[in-house]
């Protein structure tokens, strides 16, 4: 039995804590804020209730698969997963609308081909049959495997089989997320349904490579689930539970200042209180930037290994509370998309970063009492990639940018929410500096998931280090951000310390 430091009680973290605690190690986690969770935070306020951080959760299996291999209670008698039925409703820029089904590729096909007329859906449905194609390529090397060795043949490769297309007198195949919609699926709403997937992810679809067509399959495959009670705050809790269950201590308000090392292995770790907690493992939840300066500034990888990335987009948040209930019938998310999409991501991820007069902007209604004070108000949600922080000094002008943004976000989102502004008692705004404060990320910038081929660019860093006994969870190390992928993390480091590097993942 090991005595195992785990820094940050983010989803990972504690996925990893679980599940090394099963295996009889002693495992101590280090949160520098006063609860657990992560991203996975709530807002409460008069009465109202919600979800700071994702609001659903694809690929449920990766959390049943942790309470399965971590006591007798399956997930599902810990919180109450629910399907979300349909999966999405989009407003396109022209003013079309569609409801998607919940995992249901034939239910799609047709809802796509009755909104967008003949044909489109069936090209939607060849695409998801690549995207699949693509999904078993890339499932065991970039979620259930620990990153190659090799790892350049996935930097190198592009897994997405596109299709043959002629282009100038050249027959071409996309290589690019922006290049399918635009060669395969060939409608601007098709285009723009694809391209709002990448954007949830802080993806640019223009310089993403074609396997991310695996983040739309995941969603359309496995469904999208919603945790009723709370929302999915509630993960977090049963998660944090699960790990008191199985006697991993937590010690909240500890900030660990420094990692210690004695003969080129961890040794423990020095708290910012003042004193050292021996270690023999140490499982760091925390970003890149700040895993080094833990270990006094000296980069905990190098040479052939995979750079650890930059953010460079996150997310504005707006919370509203509305008087009135939730008409019935209503769907559970909108995504309405951007007038202007070029312009969108010329703003998003160019050389003046910005947002577009009228962005894409999800609005997430739960069907939920748990979030309301009574059944004659409704709880809601906008969301929207933005530019991160980036290290801008004048926080009050950049807190005045996002309040205009904000109402931006507002004003698109009556698109979806008819005489919203009339409804609103008060909203509430949560920035790139609100994820900094609960994600320890400097700037506020969302981990996005690990994607082959791109030149290696969007694989995270392995899950170990150059510091034997060293070890890395969560969005910023192998496989990437994303609930799915952080519960993956989490298994990935519990079985290079319990099997050791022979470890191949799960069979």
């Amino acid at each position: 039995m090991a005595r195992i430091a785990v820094i940050g009680a983010g989803m990972g973290a504690m996925a990893a804590a679980a599940r090394l605690a099963v295996a009889g190690h002693r495992v101590v986690v280090y949160e520098r804020t006063r609860t657990y969770g992560g991203a996975l935070g709530r807002f409460e306020r008069d009465g109202f209730s919600f979800d700071t951080g994702p609001g659903l959760l694809p690929l449920p299996a990766v959390w049943r698969d942790l309470f399965v291999k971590t006591g007798k209670e399956p997930l599902e008698s810990c919180v109450d997963l629910v399907q979300v039925d349909p999966s999405s409703r989009h407003v396109f820029a022209d003013g079309t609308e569609v409801s998607l089904p919940n995992a249901s590729r034939a239910g799609v096909v047709a809802a796509l081909d009755a909104a967008l007329g003949a044909g489109a859906g069936q090209r939607w449905g060849d695409f998801l049959v690549r995207a699949r194609e693509t999904w078993d390529r890339t499932r065991r090397p970039l979620l259930e495997e620990p990153l190659w060795p090799n790892w350049r043949e996935l930097a190198e490769r592009e897994p997405y089989p596109a299709v043959p297309h002629k282009r100038l007198l050249r027959t071409r195949r996309a290589g690019t997320l922006a290049e399918v919609g635009a060669w395969e699926l060939r409608d601007p709403r098709l285009a723009a349904l694809l391209e709002s997937h990448a954007l949830a992810h802080g993806l640019d679809p223009r310089t993403a490579p074609a396997n991310a067509a695996v983040l739309p399959y995941m969603e359309y495959a496995f469904g999208v689930w919603y945790v009723r009670g709370g929302g999915l705050r509630e993960l977090a809790r049963a998660v944090y539970e699960r790990c008191l269950a199985r006697r991993v201590e937590f010690r909240f308000g500890a900030e660990v200042a420094g990692i210690v090392e004695k003969d080129g292995r961890v040794a423990g770790v020095e708290l910012a209180e003042g004193g050292v907690a021996d270690a023999e493992l140490v499982v760091s939840g925390v970003a890149p930037d700040v895993l080094d300066r833990l270990c006094g500034g000296a980069p905990v990888r190098g040479g052939d290994e995979v750079v650890p990335q930059r953010g460079g987009a996150s997310r504005l948040t707006v919370l509203l509370a509305l008087r009135g209930a939730r008409p019935e019938g209503t769907a559970h998310r909108t995504v309405v998309h951007a007038a202007d999409r070029e312009a969108e991501m010329d703003r998003l991820f160019g050389a003046a970063p910005g947002m577009a007069a009228r962005p894409t902007v999800t609005v997430l209604r739960p069907d939920d009492p748990a979030l309301v004070p009574d059944a004659d108000h409704e709880a809601v949600t906008l969301s929207a990639a933005v530019p991160a922080l980036g290290g801008a000094s004048d926080r009050a002008t950049t807190a005045e940018v996002f309040a205009h943004w904000a109402e931006q976000l507002i004003d698109v989102a009556e698109r979806a929410v008819p005489g919203l502004r009339d409804r609103l008692l008060w909203h509430e705004v949560r920035t790139p500096a609100e994820i900094a404060a609960d994600t320890g990320v400097a700037d506020g910038a969302i981990a996005v998931p690990s994607l082959a081929a791109a030149g290696g660019r969007l694989l995270h860093p392995a899950n170990g280090t150059r510091t034997e006994g060293l070890f890395t969870v969560g969005g910023w190390s192998h496989p990437g951000g994303g609930l799915p992928h952080a519960g993956m993390s989490g298994a990935l480091v519990a079985g290079l310390v319990v099997e050791g590097p022979e470890f191949r993942g799960s069979q």
